[in-house]
């Protein structure tokens, strides 16, 4: 496993997280710091309408379009928790823990929504899939609470490990020591993370999990307005560190003082002596820019993707699914026959694939369009790779083998929105009209504000960022611009290039990386 980078970028209306390994982006999330409807929110919703055909409810939740319910997925224990809700709003909240609470019967697995639910009732729901284009969000009723190492499930009784933990010794010991900690009426799932852990760990995230969910009751009164958010997750931005952060990490750099608090609190729990891979970016330079982040992004998301020797990959999305085509380009080489060309290049097809779905976040149907190839057993050591590339992809997906037309199926569970960024960018020197201030007078509009600076301001230490195109200019030659500059103002003045900057586009620091304002 290579050297894995976390790159976390904290704006004013959003937190950028990237994954990088060996220095490649291979994972990127962005969160709206106003997001609403995250998954594992868990709402008080109203139902709005019944769909006998359907089997299943709409339920408004408080988004525009009303969210989707199915029987399937109202859970078994679904009376019982709407009973310990009505039993909590009519005691004001005095209500006994859920340990000592009578169960009722579990629903009928082959019943219908019309037994169950009616028209007005409010339920407590869990968002399993974010708004995605026109559709609501997708619900279910039988609550997971998620923590770092367990997930709690109220109103169950059952204890199951992840299947990723390999050793039998481990499960066994694992479902002992959950059965041992866990109260009654409780279902606890045991994740990846909580390989080797001790007791006291487990049981004291165990007791806050169950404190989290009981503490929603106690808070209910009398009157209960739906639809309102019942229990919040975390933000989205905690809850991927939480799936995320391990111990593997190299380092974790992020340019946000109290959030690396939290994260270096965090893993000073889970590995102490791994505190010190949290470093707190300070330098003037955007981080993303600094760690080479903007630059794989713009080269990353548009609708071509080139990879090695010249081919590239064309990805298109269609309502219904997504379509992968790849292209060997202008890669032929001598001596070697058009099989093990085409084989060469979908074996490197299959990495880069892999990867885009991870970043972009694609979901649901993905139809990838290899280079034909006639051996079947290119065709198996295709869909092996496909596999393998994918084995470290935290989503649910499956991958079928390679059709008679050359065409592989995949299909990953999408549970937000794509991500999806336009790599295009409107000229932000002309603002899309086809003119701009002239050039050849840029570089004396810099001056001037340098000018403005150091009359008024009377700094002497100046950092300037400027486009790469534009630092290299003024670094030029013998004898470079900004020499001259700091000759004629007697100031000494550092050129930054920030390529995610427009050409035209600049901005001066001081020495301790405040923006000097020039208005």
């Amino acid at each position: 496993m290579g050297n894995k980078d976390l790159i976390i970028d904290v704006g004013e209306s959003e937190v950028s997280l990237a994954l990088l390994e060996d220095k490649q982006l291979i994972e990127l999330n962005k969160e709206k710091r106003n997001i609403k409807f995250s998954v594992g929110d868990i709402y008080l919703g109203r139902v709005k309408k019944i769909m006998p055909g359907l089997n299943a409810a709409f339920i408004n939740v408080g988004y525009e379009r009303d969210a989707f319910l199915h029987y399937l997925d109202l859970g078994a224990q679904f009376r019982s928790q709407h009973k310990y809700f009505l039993t909590a709003v009519q005691r004001h909240g005095r209500i006994s823990p859920v340990h000592k609470f009578k169960l009722e019967e579990d629903i009928d697995k082959d019943g219908r929504i019309t037994d169950v639910l009616s028209p007005g009732q409010t339920v407590i729901v869990q968002i399993t899939k974010e708004p995605i284009s026109t559709k609501g969000p997708r619900l279910a009723s039988e609550i997971s609470i998620a923590g770092r190492n367990l997930v709690l499930i109220p109103f169950s009784d059952k204890v199951s490990i992840s299947s990723k933990i390999e050793s039998t010794e481990e499960k066994n010991r694992l479902k002992t020591l959950v059965h041992s900690i866990k109260p009654k009426n409780y279902g606890v799932i045991v994740r990846t993370v909580a390989e080797g852990r001790k007791v006291d760990v487990l049981d004291a995230e165990l007791k806050e999990l169950v404190k989290k969910w009981e503490s929603a009751f106690t808070a209910l009164r009398k009157v209960t307005k739906s639809p309102r958010l019942f229990i919040g997750e975390m933000n989205r931005t905690s809850t991927i560190l939480r799936d995320m952060l391990n111990v593997t990490f190299n380092s974790i750099h992020i340019n946000d003082h109290s959030l690396a608090d939290d994260i270096r609190n965090y893993i000073r729990e889970i590995a102490p002596e791994k505190e010190k891979i949290v470093k707190l970016y300070k330098g003037t330079i955007p981080i993303f820019d600094h760690f080479g982040v903007n630059k794989q992004i713009k080269a990353l998301f548009g609708k071509t993707v080139s990879f090695k020797h010249g081919a590239y990959l064309i990805i298109e999305h269609t309502e219904a699914f997504h379509v992968i085509d790849v292209n060997s380009g202008n890669r032929s080489r001598s001596g070697n026959d058009q099989e093990s060309n085409a084989l060469e290049v979908n074996m490197e097809a299959a990495r880069e694939i892999a990867r885009q779905l991870r970043l972009r976040d694609m979901g649901g149907i993905i139809v990838v369009d290899f280079i034909d190839m006639q051996s079947s057993e290119n065709k198996q050591l295709l869909f092996d790779r496909m596999k393998e590339v994918m084995a470290n992809d935290r989503t649910k997906h499956n991958i079928l083998p390679l059709s008679k037309f050359g065409l592989m199926q995949i299909t990953r569970q999408r549970v937000r929105p794509e991500m999806n960024i336009v790599t295009d960018e409107k000229c932000p020197s002309c603002q899309g009209t086809g003119k701009s201030r002239p050039s050849i007078l840029f570089v004396d509009e810099i001056e001037r504000a340098l000018s403005f600076i150091v009359e008024r301001i009377k700094t002497r230490k100046i950092i300037l960022n400027v486009h790469p195109f534009v630092a290299a200019y003024l670094r030029c030659g013998f004898f470079p611009i900004y020499r001259k500059w700091n000759l004629k103002y007697k100031i000494l003045i550092k050129i930054q290039a920030a390529t995610s900057y427009h050409a035209l586009e600049y901005h001066f620091y001081d020495r301790e990386g405040n923006e000097i304002d020039l208005a």
